[in-house]
């Protein structure tokens, strides 16, 4: 069957849509918010434009090599091949003085990002695309469980601190040290439990086991919980399964796996979810 000439108009000037170039941000300045999170914050020019009310939500880093120049990246970002690319979240945007935050698990020379953000300075420049919406932008449980690994803390703090303030639950972090606690400006009404595990290469079942020891809770409750693969599998099994929590009041997403780069666990989650 032929296809309609106005569909096939259509879909040629989706293919001749421009590709969109990433922003090209610059380092303002990058601390150690705690000690194995680093906070970089970018500013300038670059980010006029960057929507509003996106803290949460995800954004992709891409990363120029070691040594290599400004304008050659520039060059990359417009015409060269994909630079390393890594997946983060928007910890915060400051419109009046045009600056972003985003936080890095700090965790040696071994990951690209992690090496880039111990090594980033005023001045150090790297490619933005993004961000997507939150994660969660409509409250409307009568309890709240939120539950993260260091990768995930930026998402689990941002939405902590989104919630009504009349908010009540727990919220669950697993970290790697006693002073990788952060200031998290919650609800008065959720109750924050932090939980050291130095080893983030072990699986851990510390979170589950917190979970299933709480009290459950009556009436609707609402989840954002994110961090390793298997302990998010875990996870979400015992809340649909066991504990029938509707999906659609559940966040829950693995953002990594121990022993895969981040391209082949999202090439390991998209096979899952075909």
């Amino acid at each position: 069957m032929e296809m309609p000439i106005l569909a096939v108009g259509m879909r040629r000037e989706k293919e001749r849509k421009p590709k969109r170039t990433p922003r090209l941000l610059t380092v303002k300045q990058a601390r150690r918010l705690t000690r194995n999170m680093i906070r970089v914050t970018f500013a300038g020019d670059a980010l006029s434009g960057f929507p509003t009310n996106r803290e949460g939500g995800n954004c992709k880093i891409m990363l120029p090599a070691d040594g290599q120049s400004r304008e050659d990246f520039v060059l990359q970002l417009e015409n060269g091949s994909k630079p390393v690319t890594r997946t983060y979240t928007v910890r915060a945007f400051r419109q009046d003085g045009l600056e972003l935050d985003i936080d890095f698990v700090a965790h040696g020379d071994n990951g690209p990002a992690s090496r880039w953000a111990m090594q980033a300075g005023p001045g150090s420049f790297c490619g933005f695309a993004g961000p997507s919406l939150p994660k969660l932008t409509r409250f409307h449980a009568d309890t709240y469980l939120v539950a993260a690994d260091m990768s995930a803390l930026p998402v689990a703090a941002v939405t902590l601190e989104a919630m009504p303030r009349d908010s009540v639950g727990v919220a669950i972090f697993e970290i790697l040290s006693e002073s990788d606690r952060q200031e998290i400006d919650a609800p008065p009404g959720i109750k924050m439990h932090w939980i050291v595990s130095p080893d983030p290469y072990t699986p851990s079942g510390a979170q589950e086991e917190f979970i299933r020891g709480l009290d459950w809770p009556s009436g609707t409750l609402q989840t954002c919980i994110a961090g390793e693969s298997s302990v998010i599998r875990s996870l979400r099994a015992y809340l649909h399964n066991e504990k029938a929590v509707l999906r659609e009041n559940t966040y829950i997403s693995g953002y990594w796996k121990i022993g895969l780069i981040e391209d082949e666990h999202q090439a390991e989650k998209r096979a899952e979810s075909n």
